[in-house]
């Protein structure tokens, strides 16, 4: 047992490009099996002891195909972003493997690991402060492409990276302050692309924007894959965002993929009860639909990662919880139906109508 007093429900060991039916067969550029990340939770002055952990991805395995855009979605805190470094190793997995185009990245030494780094970028968050206000976008450009040893010479590259996110040649000589935050991000984005990836992950990429610039990047973001073939991994909460842009999505809670399948299915017919809370809470443009739709409002607080419920991670806050199985036994991510998993062990039960919610919640007038 890893940390002594936390314990989950091992996963088949099979890779998790065979688990699914929309992955079986494919051509896997990034496979995630059973990866772990746990932050150590220190107490002490004199005596520096590690009297716990924060469990922020505890036991996650996806397959993303070449060419495809997966979605990542779950409410703050439930381990999106630091599954996305992890896939990078911005951050220390404690567990698991990450294999890209083959290859185990968790396991690499330094420079193979640097040498690797070129076919798989981030696009970060807060654009602002992932580039540096001292250097010019030139020079921002410029660092990573040296690093990896592509040549600078001439500009003309620099131009064309301007150009693909849809930037004027002028803005080389300007800093980072002296843009918008939409066009920050299209900076982001163009020096993920200058050392050539083959994968990006983006965290969030317009969050912070607004509704006009978000499909403004969006749209960037789907041309330069149409042009150069990339692949994504989308991290976001906004679920019409993901629902737009991806082809697979993945439902985080607390560490965990609850349910996985194609952005068609899942906003079609979720069947985890919380993926169900989250799309019910996504408006419907179409008043006769808004006032007739189910209406799932969860109670109780998100639980700690620090300390998870036993069983099913969301068996604390679920309008379908029963007596057996929930509260004691961890439920595996499964397939349901051909491309679609689920983790939950009511799944069947849930989509055919036998079990109902508890209570139903009165709406908020």
């Amino acid at each position: 047992m890893e940390h002594g007093a936390h314990e989950s429900e091992p996963l088949p060991d099979l890779p998790a490009a065979e688990l699914s039916a929309a992955t079986k067969d494919a051509e896997i550029l990034l496979e995630v099996n059973d990866i772990k990340v746990h932050f150590p939770i220190r107490k002490g002055v004199l005596i520096d002891k590690v009297v716990g952990h924060v469990y922020a991805v505890d036991g996650v395995s996806l397959a993303v195909k070449r060419g495809e855009t997966y979605g990542l979605v779950g409410e703050s805190g439930c381990g999106k972003t630091t599954l996305g470094r992890a896939i990078l190793r911005l951050i220390e997995p404690t567990a698991g493997s990450v294999l890209f185009d083959g290859v185990n990245v968790a396991d690499l030494k330094p420079e193979p690991l640097r040498q690797i780094r070129h076919r798989m970028q981030m696009v970060f968050q807060d654009p602002l402060s992932s580039l540096d206000p001292r250097q010019s976008v030139q020079s921002i450009l410029e660092e990573g492409m040296r690093a990896h040893g592509i040549a600078t010479t001439g500009g003309q590259r620099l131009r064309d990276l301007l150009s693909a996110v849809g930037l004027p040649t002028s803005a080389l000589r300007k800093f980072p302050h002296e843009f918008s935050g939409g066009q920050r991000q299209r900076i982001g984005i163009a020096r993920a692309l200058a050392v050539d990836p083959e994968l990006i992950v983006a965290d969030e990429p317009v969050s912070a924007l607004d509704v006009s610039v978000q499909a403004q990047v969006i749209n960037v973001l789907e041309d330069l894959q149409a042009d150069l073939g990339l692949t994504y991994v989308v991290i976001a909460h906004d679920l019409a965002v993901v629902r737009h842009i991806s082809d697979r999505v993945g439902v985080m809670y607390l560490g965990a993929l609850v349910e996985e399948a194609t952005s068609a299915d899942l906003y079609a017919s979720p069947l985890h009860p919380y993926s169900r809370a989250l799309l019910s809470a996504v408006p419907v443009p179409d008043p006769v639909v808004e006032d007739s739709r189910e209406r799932i409002l969860l109670t109780g607080d998100l639980p700690s990662p620090a300390n998870p419920p036993t069983g099913c991670r969301f068996h604390t806050r679920c309008p379908w919880r029963q007596p057996t199985k929930c509260d004691t036994d961890r439920p595996v991510l499964t397939e349901f139906a051909p491309g679609h998993r689920v983790a939950c062990h009511y799944a069947a039960e849930i989509a055919s109508g036998a079990l109902v919610p508890h209570q139903v919640q009165e709406s908020v007038i």
